[in-house]
């Protein structure tokens, strides 16, 4: 497999965590970009397993050392994405997955076209969006999760609508109506594009957390 760098965003429900945790147990090639946060970790979390917890001052100082590829205040909290560890999975011959919301894909989009064409970040960059099949089924996939207050699920449609309304920027696109048949055309991307062979098993079920942010 050609090593790429995989954005992959969605609405909250939309089933993006599922997938990609999917592909992070079918392909041993595919590794997770491992996020940095100033909040503090929750219940289990580990240090460099599912963020890099840094003080608000360290953050700071990566963000104006310009060593992110997207960095965004979430809830009063910082997130970003370093670019030296990806770089260094890249030049190793894997593959990272971003699990990011529409406003980091956008500013890791704007990075990546002002790279040469042969840069390996650029030459193995692919978006994709995950799509639910309709508004109105996303609402009883949040629902069912049982997960938020209905004031918090009706914040997150109006951010799903939005964020819908930004798909068009994606290179590719994967309607979520059947979670095995959206894998597969996950992976069928993947495959057009840098090579991954495809699964015995695609629809196995995850192990992994997939990662992603609040």
């Amino acid at each position: 497999m050609k090593p790429m760098l995989i954005v992959i965003s969605a609405p909250s429900g939309a089933g993006k965590s599922t997938l990609c945790d999917r592909l992070l147990q079918d392909y041993p090639e595919i590794v997770y970009s491992v996020s940095c946060t100033t909040r503090e970790p929750r219940g289990d979390e580990e240090d460099g397993i599912d963020y890099h917890f840094l003080s608000r001052a360290a953050f700071d100082r990566l963000v104006a050392d310009k060593a992110f590829l997207e960095h965004a205040e979430v809830h009063g909290n910082g997130y970003g994405t370093l670019e030296a560890p990806i770089r260094e999975a890249v030049a190793e011959g894997l593959s990272v997955v971003m699990d990011i919301d529409v406003q980091g894909a956008d500013q890791v989009r704007s990075q990546i076209e002002a790279l040469p064409e042969n840069d390996p970040l650029r030459a193995g960059f692919v978006d994709i969006f995950i799509l639910p099949p309709s508004v109105e089924a996303l609402r009883e996939r949040l629902l069912a999760r049982g997960e938020d207050a209905p004031a918090v699920i009706e914040r997150r449609l109006r951010n799903a609508v939005d964020e819908l309304a930004q798909a068009d920027q994606y290179r590719f696109r994967v309607v979520n109506n059947d979670l095995d048949v959206a894998y597969r055309d996950l992976c069928g991307i993947l495959e057009t594009v840098g090579g991954v062979k495809g699964h015995d098993d695609p629809t196995r079920g995850p192990t992994g957390n997939g990662g992603g942010r609040p």
